[in-house]
């Protein structure tokens, strides 16, 4: 018997009124692949990662993980579930530390939420858990500083290790590296590219040079339709990417 994808969407739809966002999308991942998602601004690619990681509901189309519709299923199940996400904009808790935003998502992962506050440092396990996380992006001498104080670049890798405090079988990256120096990029690649093997990662970046890097397949999608897929080698000798994503012409 064939492996089932990690994370499916068939036939994908979404509109909002008469606008078409996101147009019979089908595509799979698998257990451990490197997948990029690439497309001119405009052409849906947030909105399809809202779709995959639930923030969205498909207007028609299915999501599955692991073989199991989740297409009506919230984000916050979603996750339980196993898929972890990403944001263009970081998603922390600027005021706490950077451990104290690690142990919060392991907490929350683990069920007990706001009760962590009765008796937070009976739950050693955790923070040493969230010690291990910090260890894994290079960010553990850096355990009590709070978020506010880190450069946006090492925000991004705290925000990879909350994503990670999840035990996602799905990571969905939706930028890391907007808005991040260019001296600073390598280093959100080296993790990325470090990521546990069995975690199924779908990139979505504008730049080309970490896509490339990256991935071992990628998706093109323009308009909200997917318009090719293959290898880097084969996105790039594509005459119709060059044409509605690089802006080329023959």
């Amino acid at each position: 018997m064939s492996e089932l994808p990690v994370l499916e969407a068939r036939e994908l739809n979404k509109a909002f009124g008469p606008i078409a966002v996101t147009r019979n999308v089908n595509m799979s991942l698998m257990r451990g692949e490197r997948r990029a998602l690439i497309g001119p601004n405009g052409a849906g690619k947030t909105t399809f990662v809202n779709l995959l990681s639930g923030r969205l509901r498909p207007t028609t189309g299915n999501v599955f993980l692991n073989g199991i519709d989740v297409s009506r299923a919230d984000e916050a199940t979603r996750s339980k579930l196993g898929i972890g996400r990403t944001f263009q904009i970081t998603s922390l808790f600027p005021a706490l530390t950077a451990h104290e935003n690690i142990f919060l998502a392991l907490a929350e992962s683990a069920g007990f939420g706001m009760h962590i506050l009765r008796s937070a440092r009976s739950y050693g396990s955790l923070h040493d858990r969230a010690d291990e996380l910090l260890e894994k992006v290079g960010l553990l001498g850096a355990a009590a500083t709070s978020v506010q104080q880190f450069p946006y670049g090492q925000q991004r890798l705290i925000e990879i290790a909350v994503a990670l405090a999840l035990e996602p079988k799905v990571l969905l990256l939706d930028e890391p590296a907007a808005g991040i120096p260019t001296s600073e990029r390598d280093l959100i690649l080296d993790i990325v590219k470090a990521l546990p093997s069995d975690i199924a990662v779908l990139l979505i970046d504008h730049d080309m040079d970490l896509v490339f890097r990256f991935a071992q397949r990628i998706t093109v999608l323009v308009q909200g339709a997917i318009l090719v897929e293959g290898s880097p080698a084969e996105i790039a000798a594509d005459q119709s990417v060059r044409d509605v994503y690089l802006g080329e012409r023959s």
